[in-house]
């Protein structure tokens, strides 16, 4: 008879490529994550990955029993959640990879009005700008502006219409007064973040009938966006950053909004996963959690007359 934490390691093993990795997933010791695979072959008469001390692929038969084990598991939780009478009850560990500046500020105090919600569900949230690699590294679930770069990852939206903003605080346009054209920034200290790698020092924004682009220059970079969002609350600089970070400083008088009247680029922000199906009711109460905080703030933003485009 097959067994559904067998079914688990599998699915799971395929798609990290590694079985010590399915394993840390699971909390299960690699012995026992082992001993499930050996167990789920004996069941089937087939060996369904080939292991060496290096490395791990699928069989032939393993590629075709995986999409039929990823199935079963979904149809077993559809079954569970139909039996709980719609309840949504969701429980266990849930892996979040989040950008630095929104993951502390903005997404951290709602993570935590989501798990009084559903106090069964456990959470690990690691903070990085850099993207997460969902098929290698312990992470369930990304949340990401943009969309991702690898098409095999599933994107679902949860603030399509969030942009970019370009900010000061108070102080800082006290001593070096606010530029009102693109062409001003040129004699302001722009305060510069990372992006794939790649200082992201070309802002891009739009007058409503064309897109325009400013090249721009400071004396602070940062591979953290927290730590640039940090430098223009202490009076260091311009900033152009999504307004999901900034609303909350925006609306405190903490920063200033420049030159509203031309719209920052579009930074979406997505739930990004490896497998739709693999997280079924949490993924779509953790979505539905964070649109309508989103909606909030998108409520709020000067570009708010856009968000309908």
């Amino acid at each position: 008879m097959l067994r559904t934490d067998d079914l688990h390691v599998f699915v799971l093993t395929a798609e990290l490529g590694s079985l010590s990795a399915a394993a840390r997933r699971l909390e299960l010791s690699p012995a026992v994550a082992s001993a499930a695979l050996k167990r789920l072959e004996a069941s089937l008469g087939c060996r369904l990955l080939v292991r060496s001390t290096r490395s791990l692929r699928l069989t032939g038969e393993g590629e075709q029993y995986l999409p039929h084990a990823r199935a079963a598991l979904q149809s077993l939780l559809a079954g569970q959640q139909l039996l709980a009478g719609g309840k949504a009850t969701i429980s266990g560990p849930l892996q979040l990879s989040a950008p630095s500046d929104f993951g502390r500020n903005v997404f951290l105090p709602w993570l935590d009005e989501f798990q009084l919600q559903h106090p069964l569900l456990s959470v690990r949230l690691l903070l990085a700008d850099r993207n997460a690699d969902l098929f290698r590294q312990p992470v369930d679930i990304a949340l990401r502006y943009g969309q991702p770069e690898d098409s095999s990852l599933v994107a679902l939206p949860v603030a399509a219409a969030n942009r970019r903003v370009l900010c000061a605080s108070p102080a800082y346009l006290a001593l070096h007064g606010e530029p009102h054209s693109l062409d001003e920034l040129g004699e302001h200290n722009c305060l510069r973040f990372m992006l794939t790698g790649r200082v992201h020092e070309r802002w891009v924004f739009h007058d409503g009938r064309r897109e325009l682009q400013q090249q721009v220059s400071g004396d602070r970079v940062s591979d953290d966006a927290d730590v640039v969002r940090r430098w223009a609350l202490a009076g260091q600089g311009v900033v152009y950053k999504s307004w999901l970070d900034v609303a909350h400083d925006v609306q405190a008088g903490r920063l200033v909004v420049l030159m509203p009247q031309l719209q920052g680029e579009m930074a979406p922000l997505n739930l990004i996963c490896a497998h739709r199906a693999h997280l079924g009711e949490t993924l779509r109460l953790l979505r539905e959690h964070l649109v309508t905080r989103c909606q909030t703030l998108l409520e709020r933003a000067p570009f708010r007359n856009d968000t309908g485009r």
